[in-house]
């Protein structure tokens, strides 16, 4: 997922995003723990748009606080 896409959406839009790689994370740790996961680095590369999505909204947070 490329970070211009992501800037593209709205709070709300992320936090939904948020939600969904979340859960797509622990059905993908369960995966693993049952040894059906074809590809571990997908494990990684989800860590990683959670980190991107977090760093997005915590940049909306930092905005309205200088804005007011």
């Amino acid at each position: 997922m490329k970070i211009q896409n992501l800037r593209e959406l709205s709070v709300d839009e992320l936090l939904n995003k948020l939600t969904d790689l979340k859960k797509d994370l622990f059905n993908l740790r369960m995966q693993h723990a049952t040894n059906q996961l074809e590809n571990p680095i997908r494990i990684a590369d989800v860590r990683r748009d959670i980190a991107r999505v977090k760093t997005l909204l915590r940049e909306e947070q930092l905005k309205e606080a200088v804005s007011k």
